[in-house]
């Protein structure tokens, strides 16, 4: 799935493959769906960051969500113009919209929500497309690199 000439880079997809087995690892160590992000400018690494929903009792602290945080206390802005947000999983309408917020406008993940099936997303019916196209074509995406690693793992019971 694609909009756009996505082509990743090979430092984005070497990263997105650590992030996928970071998840991985998380998956094994604590079990449960684990989902990891980072924030890149060109091909170096800006930040990377984990879901740590549970650990701070806050619904909002997803894998993308952290890592913008953290790009923007390492730039000291919050925006992140220029950058590319890349994640184990498609990121969620709520993270979407924080990407947005902060000016990226190139997104790279592993498992797509088609993949994952119903119920995964709290807006099933929107798709990527749909929101892509709803932000005027505002940014572009490469969903699908590395999907097979992690999709067993995101078909699971929930975290």
């Amino acid at each position: 799935m694609t909009a756009g000439p996505v082509i990743p880079s090979a430092a984005e997809d070497r990263l997105l493959r650590e992030l996928c087995d970071w998840a991985l690892d998380l998956a094994r160590a604590q079990g449960g769906r684990q989902f990891t992000a980072a924030v890149m400018r060109g091909d170096q690494e800006v930040v990377r960051a984990r879901n740590d929903v549970a650990e701070t009792c806050d619904a909002s602290r997803h894998a993308e969500i952290a890592a913008m945080a953290q790009a923007g206390r390492a730039t000291g802005s919050a925006d992140l113009s220029g950058y590319t947000l890349l994640s184990s999983c498609q990121p969620c309408e709520m993270c979407l919209a924080a990407m947005r917020w902060a000016g990226i406008t190139r997104l790279i993940f592993a498992a797509r929500q088609e993949a994952l099936g119903e119920g995964f997303s709290q807006f099933g019916r929107l798709t990527i497309a749909d929101l892509h196209a709803a932000s005027g074509g505002a940014f572009e995406y490469l969903g699908g690199l590395h999907e097979a690693r992690v999709l067993a793992m995101y078909r699971m019971g929930k975290a």
